[in-house]
């Protein structure tokens, strides 16, 4: 799966924040909704891992069930509140390719939650901010400076430390989380460059609609009966836990810069964590908080380069990563 590069040019028209971002009560705000969004998706996480692996539900039942929970979850919160739902793209071959992307990389996910500890796919997931900058080059033709490429190799250090290969204990569930990274590093350059030509609710509209129609004829034929109530009820969470999530995330990037608040996605670590604990008993290895730790400090520089590159400059969700 390839993005068209000439599609991906940085010339688009950026989209400015609808508010000033040098008001702290505005920047609280956006980071709140920001943990508000990490816990969304520590819990969507929890749901699909006990799902697959107590309840015995095929992954591809559960990917699609996402995607149709995000679409009753936008049809009665969304729609009548927020916002009206729209196909109507400038870009609509880049918003399906996008939607598929999002496909694969949930669906990878899942089968990797199956294997793996809640917080060695969430520390394996923080590579991707990493993966951004280093992919921003070909295909945004923002190339990073040396600086940026050793935050981006000590990143993948510290995965390496979580995976710990050559010790007799790499899982292939691993290799299936990293492509899912992978996945989300090229949905979230998608988003950026969508950012500039349609507004969110075009976007929100694409992603759900085309997994569940793309899923469909898949979940149906690996099918299983929920066993009870608790099961379809955990099913139909997922949408909305998914789907509440993207638009927190949505409204947080609204009234602030994308590399304000792109270091507050590491919360996820301590949600996940605590959820794996709580539900599933599992404690973080040493490998994976040594990993952990090198993966996030690795991050918070490559966020701080970006936000002296930045200075005082007024930018929007469409131009997260400076040039440098």
């Amino acid at each position: 799966m390839q993005i068209d590069v000439k599609l991906m040019t940085p010339r688009a028209p950026r989209l400015l924040p609808s508010a000033p971002i040098t008001d702290p009560r505005l920047r609280l705000k956006a980071i709140g909704l920001m943990a508000l969004a990490t816990i969304c998706f520590a819990l969507l996480d929890a749901t699909a891992k006990y799902l697959v692996t107590v309840k015995a539900v095929p992954v591809m039942e559960i990917t699609w069930l996402r995607f149709v929970g995000h679409i009753v979850f936008s049809a009665v919160v969304l729609w009548p509140f927020a916002f009206k739902p729209s196909l109507r793209s400038a870009k609509p071959v880049m918003q399906v390719l996008r939607s598929l992307i999002m496909i694969v990389t949930t669906g990878f996910n899942f089968i990797s939650l199956r294997y793996l500890q809640l917080d060695q796919t969430v520390t394996i997931f923080f590579l991707a901010p990493l993966l951004v900058a280093l992919l921003a080059g070909p295909l945004l033709h923002e190339w990073v400076g040396w600086h940026r490429m050793v935050a981006i190799l000590a990143g993948f250090l510290g995965v390496l430390l979580v995976m710990h290969p050559g010790f007799g204990t790499l899982h292939w569930a691993m290799l299936i989380s990293l492509v899912a990274t992978f996945g989300y590093a090229l949905y979230n350059l998608s988003t950026r460059y969508l950012a500039a030509y349609d507004p969110p609710e075009v976007t929100q509209t694409y992603t759900p609609l085309a997994g569940a129609i793309v899923l469909m004829p898949f979940a149906l034929a690996a099918w299983v009966p929920p066993q009870d109530i608790t099961v379809w009820l955990l099913l139909a969470s997922l949408g909305f836990w998914g789907g509440l999530g993207h638009w927190l995330l949505i409204l947080a990037h609204r009234i602030a810069p994308a590399s304000a608040l792109a270091p507050y996605i590491y919360l996820g670590l301590i949600w996940m964590s605590f959820a794996g604990f709580v539900v599933f008993g599992q404690v973080p290895t040493a490998w994976t908080l040594s990993g952990a730790a090198i993966v996030i400090l690795s991050g918070l520089y490559l966020f701080a380069r970006e936000r002296k590159v930045l200075g005082a400059k007024v930018v929007g969700p469409a131009s997260d990563i400076a040039t440098q």
